[in-house]
């Protein structure tokens, strides 16, 4: 069964700062990077747990091609996916894991 996800708004945050920055590189970066990252979502929504717990609660998958990795909790009795990082794999790793 597939869940739903819910963007924190720091992680909306952090992909709205990504997207302006593909966007001023290039139309055909920014269109590959909304797959990317629309392709990494579904796939934790449809198996939420499978991909790495790091640390306390937080699971995260990378997003393929692209120097980012998608943060997140689950909670199974509403059966949703909070996404609380779209984390970009260059910044300081304390400020990875936030709730």
């Amino acid at each position: 069964m597939s869940y739903g996800y819910i963007l924190h708004e720091r992680a909306q945050e952090d992909y709205e700062i990504a997207l302006r920055w593909y966007a001023e590189r290039s139309l055909k970066a920014i269109d590959n990077f909304i797959l990317a990252v629309d392709n990494a979502l579904s796939l934790i929504c449809s198996h939420p747990t499978r991909w790495r717990n790091e640390y306390k609660s937080f699971y995260e998958l990378g997003v393929k091609k692209y120097p980012y990795t998608i943060i997140y909790t689950v909670d199974p009795d509403q059966q949703l996916v909070f996404v609380t990082s779209n984390y970009h794999n260059k910044r300081n790793p304390r400020k990875k894991y936030r709730k």
